[in-house]
C-alpha cells in the first residue's frame, strides 16, 4: 500500500506535464489539417517553452512525417509532385548545410530575414485577386534549388520550413487546394532527408523522445483528421485567405523568434 501512495504522485505530475504538450499539438495539427502547413511553426516555439529545443525539433519532425502522409494521402489528387524536380536536389543541399550549422549559428538574423520574407509573399499574395488557370511556366534557373536549400536548412534548424515551402507555391500560383495537398507532401520528402541525417549524427536515440512520441503522435493524427473535415466546409476562395493570413503570421512569429533569441 505504501509503494501504491509513493507512485500515485509522480504518476499524476507525469500526466499533468503532458497536458501542456497535448494542448499545443492539437492546435498545431489541426492548423495542418486545415491549411497544410503550420503545424511545427506553433508546436516549435511553443513546446520549446517546456523543453529544449535541440529535443522538440526531431520530436516534431517525426510527428509531422506521420500527420503529413496522413494529410498528404487525403488530398492525394492534388499534390503537385512535378514541384520535386526544381526543389529536390536544394533540400538534400541545404539539409546538410543545416546539420553543419546547427552546432555553429550563434546569430538568428537568417531567421529574421526569413520571417520578413515569408510574411511579405503572405501580403502580396492576399493582394493577388486571379488565380491561374493553367499550369505555371517553369521558374528561373536555380530559383527551385534556392527554396529548395531555404526549406531544408530551415527544417534541420527550426522545425518549420512549411512557410517558405507555401511560399514557393503561392510564388508559382497554385491555387488553394493545390497549395494545401501539396505543402505536406512534399514535406515528408524534406523531413525523411533531414531525418535520416539526424539519425546518422544520433539526434534520434533519445529514449525520452520516443516517450513523448507515443503520448503525442495519436494527437497529431486526431488533430490533423478534424482540420481536414473543418477544411471541407470552408469554400476555396476563403481557405485561400486563411493560408495566405497564415503566411503573414508566421513570418511574424519567425521574426519575433528571432528577435528573441537576439536579446
Amino acid at each position: 500500500l505504501a509503494r501504491t501512495v509513493m507512485l500515485a504522485p509522480s504518476m499524476e505530475f507525469a500526466w499533468a506535464d503532458m497536458a501542456y504538450p497535448a494542448l499545443v499539438v492539437t492546435l498545431g495539427y489541426v492548423a495542418l489539417g486545415l491549411t497544410g502547413f503550420a503545424s511545427a511553426l506553433i508546436s516549435v516555439p511553443l513546446l520549446a517553452w517546456r523543453w529544449p529545443l535541440v529535443d522538440v525539433v526531431p520530436l516534431v519532425l517525426v510527428m509531422d512525417v506521420v500527420a503529413s502522409v496522413l494529410m498528404g494521402g487525403l488530398n492525394l489528387r492534388e499534390v503537385r509532385w512535378g514541384e520535386l524536380r526544381y526543389l529536390g536536389p536544394g533540400m538534400l543541399a541545404g539539409g546538410l548545410i543545416g546539420l553543419w550549422l546547427a552546432t555553429r549559428m550563434t546569430s538568428a538574423l537568417p531567421l529574421l530575414v526569413l520571417g520578413a520574407y515569408v510574411a511579405w509573399v503572405g501580403v502580396q499574395a492576399l493582394r493577388q485577386r486571379a488565380v491561374p488557370a493553367v499550369a505555371p511556366p517553369p521558374p528561373p534557373p536555380g530559383l527551385g534549388a534556392l527554396y529548395g536549400a531555404g526549406v531544408g536548412g530551415v527544417l534541420m534548424l527550426f522545425a518549420t520550413g512549411g512557410p517558405l515551402l507555401l511560399a514557393w507555391l503561392a510564388r508559382r500560383g497554385f491555387d488553394a487546394r493545390a497549395m494545401r495537398a501539396t505543402t505536406p507532401a512534399l514535406i515528408v520528402v524534406a523531413v525523411l532527408m533531414v531525418l535520416g541525417m539526424m539519425a546518422a549524427n544520433g539526434r534520434l536515440s533519445s529514449p525520452l523522445m520516443w516517450q513523448r512520441l507515443l503520448m503525442l503522435l495519436p494527437i497529431a493524427v486526431v488533430g490533423v483528421l478534424a482540420g481536414h473535415a473543418l477544411a471541407h466546409r470552408v469554400p476555396v476562395a476563403t481557405l485561400r485567405r486563411v493560408i495566405c493570413a497564415l503566411l503573414v503570421v508566421s513570418g511574424v512569429m519567425l521574426m519575433l523568434n528571432a528577435v528573441n533569441r537576439m536579446l
